[in-house]
């Protein structure tokens, strides 16, 4: 799977020192922690903070859900350990 949109945002915040963890239940992609912090917040889905959804076919590209509001509960795991 297209998958590269993910793995950009990974590296570019490993690069910043925040450090996030995903998890997966089909077609749904979670952030499961951030520095090593569980989230709890959920986010368009029942059980967790959703990032995007996998696609439906190969082909397709994964979409994050949205990024702004992927970026605030960055901040906010972050200001709670004095990053950012």
């Amino acid at each position: 799977m297209n998958m590269e949109q993910l793995e950009t945002l990974k590296k570019r915040l490993d690069k910043i020192g925040v450090d996030v963890e995903f998890a997966a239940n089909y077609p749904w992609i979670y952030i499961w922690k951030i520095n090593g912090k569980r989230v709890t917040e959920t986010f368009e889905a029942n059980h967790g903070f959703t990032v995007g959804f996998l696609p439906a076919r190969r082909d397709k590209p994964f979409h994050f859900t949205n990024l702004s509001e992927i970026f605030k509960l960055i901040r906010k795991y972050c200001n709670r350990q004095g990053y950012l």
